[in-house]
């Protein structure tokens, strides 16, 4: 699966210096920052919804979507996917409550 998300973040960074009438993705880059969590904030209700209808296809879809979103504001800020792979990565055997108290102390 990651092969897929490092295919996605090189498309993305290629969409920087595309003309924004030429992508999507380059179009939100124009727009900025706050263009993107805005997005990413409209994915993220479409993806609850899509949660409480029951419908499998349908959250998956959405969830595609705020995935999407998601490297394109990693991107946005200059991260690569493989930066938050490793932070899964850090938490692999850690409780959520142990993981939690560590972020707190």
């Amino acid at each position: 699966m990651s092969g897929v998300l490092t295919r996605l973040a090189e498309v993305l960074e290629t969409r920087k210096d595309a003309d924004p009438d030429s992508s999507y993705v380059a179009k939100l880059y124009a727009k900025g920052l706050d263009a993107i969590l805005k997005k990413i904030g409209e994915e993220a209700t479409e993806t609850v919804l899509a949660a409480k209808d029951g419908v499998p296809d349908k959250l998956v879809y959405e969830v595609a979507d705020l995935w999407f979103h998601s490297l394109v504001l990693l991107a946005h800020q200059g991260l690569h996917p493989d930066a938050v792979l490793d932070e899964l990565d850090r938490r692999f055997g850690l409780s959520g409550l142990e993981e939690k108290a560590r972020r707190q102390g």
